[in-house]
């Protein structure tokens, strides 16, 4: 063999001496770049996402969305709509003043007894208001203990000095026809004084300013969250009709009318009517007996001027809702106290959201019945 052949042969033994030794080695040497990192299965990637999502907080729940109620029906309503005062209005409702205008939109109307056995409302306005309430009427003396618990507004055309100082006294601002106040008109097709005419928009936009203090209203009955769900309407005995005897010259009506979910209200045996032409009706009727003295005052008939007592008095009464009615005492202490109305086992009444009509019966010449 020549020497070129030789260290030819021993080139090619030495490779394979290398080749072999490197192989042997495999086994006990890792080579990063040798194989890459295998990937997560699928499972497995599923699995740790899960596991992620139970691991980490839950996500915050959006606040419940607050609610607002206008405070004299238990409606629900727009906060920016209730930052206004009430407005309560005198009205007539002697047969020369039928049919009267915008009582149907009243959210309380309050019906009282004065000279003659006649009757007059306070229509108190908040949560609507209508372009015009007719016809507007004089001041009495139990208005002041009516309107003092809502500190907003009373209009009226007139009245005696002692009874418009009782309203000005209790944080109401009154609003008389007679002063030269805005919002008063006249209806030509009307006999005074049967005819003023009142516009509870303009009565509003003469808001003083320290009125401002006292809107809206303070609720003066406590309501249910639910129709169907007032004191009467759980647990009050069947009530088809209400015969509400307030004198010997008015006995106000009602009848149960299942479509409207109202009592709808009659003078004597005559609808009422509004102008409108809607009937008069109320989610809730509420009867009190109230005692009615005379004042040392009289009209220009000589009549005297009975008042109706309601500051630090209390007597008994009904509520009248949903077909149904209940028993109840009511009690007022200071004349600023709303009326507050109490079932017989102590816990207060409670009515149906809607608008409410209160009938004040003399215990001395009034008298109800419920069939």
């Amino acid at each position: 063999m020549t020497l070129r052949t030789r260290r030819g042969a021993g080139l090619v033994a030495l490779v394979t001496a290398l080749a072999i030794g490197l192989t042997g080695c495999t086994g006990d040497l890792a080579w990063p770049w040798d194989e890459p990192e295998p990937l997560p299965t699928p499972t497995e990637t599923l699995a740790a996402d899960t596991k992620e999502r139970k691991d980490s907080p839950p996500e915050p729940k959006a606040p419940p969305r607050e609610r607002h109620y206008w405070p004299l029906t238990g409606h629900e309503g727009k906060p920016r709509q209730m930052n206004r005062p009430a407005v309560s209005v005198k009205i007539e409702n002697a047969p020369e003043a039928r049919p009267t205008r915008g009582l149907e939109a009243a959210d309380i109307v309050w019906e009282e007894v004065v000279e003659g056995g006649i009757t007059r409302f306070v229509a108190v306005y908040h949560s609507r208001l209508p372009d015009a309430v007719e016809p507007v009427r004089s001041v009495r003396p139990m208005d002041a203990a009516i309107v003092a618990p809502m500190k907003g507004m009373l209009a009226y055309s007139g009245g005696q000095l002692p009874f418009i100082d009782r309203v000005n006294r209790v944080s109401t601002q009154s609003l008389v026809m007679d002063d030269g106040h805005d919002g008063f008109y006249r209806d030509p097709a009307r006999a005074a004084p049967h005819n003023v005419i009142g516009k509870p928009r303009e009565f509003l936009a003469q808001e003083r300013g320290d009125m401002r203090l006292f809107s809206p209203p303070p609720a003066q009955f406590i309501y249910a969250p639910h129709a169907g769900k007032g004191s009467a309407a759980q647990k009050g005995t069947r009530a088809r009709s209400l015969s509400v005897r307030l004198s010997n010259f008015q006995t106000s009506n009602w009848y149960w009318d299942v479509r409207s979910r109202t009592y709808q209200r009659s003078e004597g045996s005559s609808p009422s009517m509004a102008m409108s032409g809607a009937r008069h009706g109320a989610r809730n009727v509420v009867v009190l007996g109230v005692d009615m003295v005379n004042t040392a005052y009289t009209d220009p008939s000589g009549a005297p001027v009975p008042e109706t007592r309601l500051v630090n008095s209390s007597g008994e009464g009904f509520v009248a809702a949903h077909g149904k009615v209940k028993k109840i005492r009511w009690k007022k202490g200071r004349i600023h106290a709303p009326i507050v109305l109490k079932l017989a086992n102590g816990k207060q009444a409670q009515l149906e959201p809607g608008n409410t009509w209160v009938e004040l019966v003399p215990r001395s010449s009034g008298s109800w019945s419920v069939r």
